[in-house]
């Protein structure tokens, strides 16, 4: 929260690493974790005489998501030297796309809190070479190492409009485009091993003003957390400069996630600062409408279309639908568990309650689980089917969860069926109403919480067996 007379203009650049396994202009592998400096060749290294060749599978992951946004794709555009000098920057310059990007004008929808929605625009999306990497205080002796297996790694540079008003509006943003980069498969969405990083433009205005404010850029953030955090601290600290009777200047600063603080990295840089021109060894860029719509007919379902199937052939909230909808690995679980045989909705409640909170209780993707979607399945059928009640079907999940076993196998050894018949319960309602004659006049007499001591004896009696429905059912007409 700031100020409440100040509004945030949050604006995000986001480097998505293209899946390819190769580099933009060069043969040298992509893989993540080599050793240092064993991915990188002549080409990446800047060396006389060596040209650039630009990898078709790049330009293709970069047509699809200009597909996902809605975004114009440019039959035109161009490679560009921005010029700048830094020790993992071995030509001296990047390979990127200014004046003509590959693709421009499109938007991403995201869900807020309130269940409204909101679209955000997308300027444009560029492709470009990733940089090397610095390694500081490193190793015995303490000194800068460079490590260049990260030079030429092709890049999507999706820059938005400034449209985001808080941090939380950033989190959504992200979280939607990373899910539709993952649903394409044009790269895995991964902050941690730097795969895909965010930097993010803050300025504050007053409510009501409609020019911007000055902003600051927050360089290179590993996670979503960290960049809500780094908005609502640089916002805050904004206006606090302003209410004091400071100024705000163009700045490129960093997020310390110890300190939970900013601080100024260097003065921001401009277009003209970076002194960019066409690339010479590489010529224009022109994609004909035939590769385009072979791009087209390649599209998966996206995460709006399906969640958009979830809700009306599921009659899902829209809340669970785009929770499930998150990843193509969350919906493709969902779907199996389902398998056109299960409740729809009480699926959704065992997928999204018990297994993502398992899950993230032990550090787990969706493709690590240790029960498969046709066990839950299965252990949802056995709730429908009254085998099992809700209560019990909790043991037998941390059971399975535990182990993988089946949970059939679980529900056998340990005796669990659930107890449907009405006569065996009917005689132990009996026995409880006979051995509690003072809550039975208690009941009659118009306290109504004494039937939840009857249901609870009951199950005690049958350890938590016997159908809940049919227990209400007998004690309502016996007392």
């Amino acid at each position: 929260m700031i100020h409440p007379d100040y509004e945030m203009v949050i604006g995000l650049e986001v480097h998505a690493q293209v899946t390819t396994e190769s580099k933009l202009f060069s043969g040298s592998s992509t893989a993540f974790g080599a050793d240092p400096n064993t991915q990188a060749n002549n080409i990446d290294l800047g060396m006389p005489g060596m040209l650039p060749v630009l990898n078709q599978d790049a330009v293709d992951a970069g047509i699809k998501l200009g597909l996902a946004l809605g975004c114009r794709i440019n039959r035109k555009s161009v490679f560009d030297r921005k010029n700048y000098f830094y020790p993992d920057l071995p030509k001296g310059y990047q390979i990127s796309q200014f004046t003509l990007p590959i693709v421009e004008h499109g938007n991403i929808t995201i869900d807020l809190a309130d269940g409204s929605t909101k679209n955000i625009g997308v300027t444009r999306m560029h492709l470009e070479e990733d940089a090397g990497k610095s390694v500081h205080d490193f190793g015995a002796d303490h000194h800068s190492h460079v490590d260049l297996n990260r030079a030429g790694i092709p890049l999507m540079e999706i820059v938005s409009e400034p449209d985001l008003r808080t941090p939380e509006e950033a989190g959504e943003y992200l979280k939607k485009l990373r899910s539709i980069l993952r649903f394409l498969e044009v790269c895995d969405g991964n902050m941690e091993q730097g795969s895909m990083r965010c930097d993010a433009n803050v300025s504050v205005r007053k409510k009501g003003v409609n020019t911007f404010g000055t902003r600051r850029e927050i360089k290179n953030l590993n996670s979503i957390r960290n960049v809500m955090r780094a908005i609502e601290f640089e916002a805050n600290h904004q206006v606090d400069v302003i209410e004091n009777g400071g100024e705000i200047y163009q700045e490129t600063i960093l997020w310390d996630a110890n300190k939970n603080e900013t601080r100024t990295m260097r003065s921001k840089e401009d277009a003209h600062d970076y002194r960019y021109f066409p690339d010479p060894d590489l010529l224009p860029l022109y994609l004909t409408e035939e590769r385009i719509d072979g791009c087209a007919k390649s599209m998966p379902e996206l995460p709006d279309e399906m969640k958009e199937r979830f809700i009306k052939d599921y009659n899902l909230s829209p809340y669970d639908a785009s929770v499930l909808t998150l990843s193509k690995a969350n919906a493709s679980f969902y779907e199996a568990v389902v398998d056109d045989k299960n409740d729809p909705k009480l699926c959704a409640n065992w997928v999204t309650g018990e297994l993502f909170g398992a899950l993230n209780k032990a550090g787990l993707d969706i493709d690590e689980s240790p029960i498969s979607p046709e066990q839950l399945g299965e252990l949802v059928a056995m709730i429908t089917g009254d085998i099992i009640s809700g209560k019990i079907a909790k043991t037998v999940f941390e059971e399975m969860f535990e182990t993988s076993k089946n949970p059939k196998e679980i529900v056998e050894e340990k005796g669990l069926v659930q107890i449907t018949d009405k006569g065996a319960i009917e005689a132990i309602v009996d026995k409880i109403i006979a051995n509690n004659a003072d809550n039975v006049e208690k009941y009659r007499s118009g306290n109504d919480r004494v039937f939840g001591f009857f249901v609870g004896q009951v199950m005690k009696e049958t350890g938590g067996k016997a159908n809940p429905a049919i227990v209400n059912e007998i004690l309502k007409e016996k007392l």
